[in-house]
């Protein structure tokens, strides 16, 4: 998938043959395996410190290592592509690209540098890979990408000329056509707009977007959680009551969960109890007599003055923050999954750089808990990076998979 090179032309579609041996590594049925799109492996290549790096993804997974090791980066990746699948543009999905490019890496005789990514998303219509090839100098611009399942090409794209803000693409289409070939956007993943180019009246056709829709919902449904303190404890405006990535509108959401979730609230309310310091009944929030900012509190029980949240501690802080996405849903969350799918074919996948970031090791054992909890149910997963205290913690639980990297 380098510059200049034509796309590759996928082959003609197979017929589905029930008697077909199952492909190594492959589920023989991965529709009871992955009732919901989700990604299971992320692939870097020359992606800052990773080099042809695979790493697989189960319900809850953490990231380890010293610094340098690459922790951020591989999530930094996911979100990525998580991005672009929900139809951000390049240049949003990487603000700096540069900071991607592997240390020390050398230009091409035309001054050009990038990097690789990818990702393998199984669900109903079996494990589909999509990989990437991403240039980030002079010019930031998908150079190549490529859709496949079963070793079979769906979609293959290329950049045929440098001066065109497009690459060259070409998707199966089946029947007496064979392949399909249009000029795409450079600068979005094709894999996102093939349902709007792609009609679905062949079997190849249909093909193509079986597995363009499953990786699409799949990236679709990731929320990139990374709480500032700072900013949480101040009063918010009611609005939405949808908690936004930094977390920064924590009590509008508490608001609405105390009101229309009960159960959740009550359990949140309960996680407090062992993230917090003190005695903690539960979790309330204050507004004033015809309207005005939201505020949360800790209620300490009868006879006790209630904390405002800016008085607590970052790390408690966090907590509650992390404590609230893993015990919520879409719903209350400031996403945007795939609306045409109900949420309960959909797996909500929580991005958490530093997630036992300022945690005392009560806390973190807290949250492991709740991530357990939560991510054994099957409609959330985790992804996060931790640190080496909380990785020791977590080494010998079920349902844990550590991805240890070095530096």
């Amino acid at each position: 998938m380098a510059e200049g090179d034509a796309p590759v032309v996928p082959a003609q579609a197979r017929p589905a043959d029930p008697d077909r041996p199952a492909v190594p590594g492959r589920p023989a049925e991965p529709a009871q395996r992955y009732p919901r799109p989700v990604v299971t492996e992320l692939r870097l290549s020359a992606f800052g410190p990773h080099r042809s790096a695979v790493f697989p993804l189960g319900p809850l997974t953490l990231f380890a290592g010293p610094s340098g090791s690459g922790k951020s980066q591989a999530l930094a990746a996911y979100e990525a592509l998580a991005a672009l699948g929900s139809g951000a543009t390049l240049e949003e999905a990487f603000p700096d690209p540069r900071a991607r490019i592997p240390d020390r890496a050398v230009p091409d005789a035309q001054h050009r540098r990038g990097f690789r990514l990818g990702c393998t998303v199984d669900g109903p219509a079996g494990p589909v890979r999509l990989d990437l090839a991403v240039q980030a100098e002079p010019t930031l611009r998908i150079v190549g990408e490529r859709l496949s399942q079963d070793g079979q090409i769906l979609l293959a794209t290329a950049l045929r000329d440098p001066g065109r803000r497009s690459v060259q693409a070409a998707w199966l289409t089946g029947g007496a056509v064979g392949v399909t070939r249009a000029p795409l956007p450079d600068d979005r993943l094709g894999t996102a707009l093939l349902p709007l180019r792609v009609a679905g009246s062949t079997t190849g056709q249909r093909q193509v977007l079986a597995a363009a829709e499953q990786v699409v919902v799949a990236l679709r449904a990731v929320f990139p959680c990374d709480p500032r303190p700072d900013r949480m404890r101040a009063a918010v405006a009611p609005g939405e009551g949808r908690l936004l990535g930094d977390c920064a509108n924590l009590a509008d959401v508490l608001r609405r969960t105390r009101s229309e979730c009960g159960t959740r609230h009550a359990l949140l309310a309960e996680a407090a109890r062992t993230g917090c310091a003190g005695a903690v009944a539960g979790l309330d929030v204050r507004t004033p007599e015809g309207g005005g900012l939201v505020e949360a509190v800790l209620d300490r029980g009868p006879g006790r003055p209630a904390t405002e949240l800016a008085r607590l501690g970052a790390g408690e802080l966090h907590f509650l923050a992390l404590a609230l996405v893993l015990l919520t849903g879409p719903g209350v969350l400031a996403m945007d999954p795939a609306a045409e799918l109900l949420s309960a074919r959909q797996a909500l996948t929580v991005l958490a750089d530093g997630f036992d970031r300022g945690l005392d090791g009560r806390q973190g054992a807290e949250l492991l808990r709740l991530a357990q909890l939560s991510c054994g149910r099957g409609h959330i997963r985790l992804v996060a990076a931790v640190g080496e205290s909380t990785a020791a913690a977590a080494r010998h639980l079920p349902g844990v998979a550590m991805v240890d990297l070095k530096a």
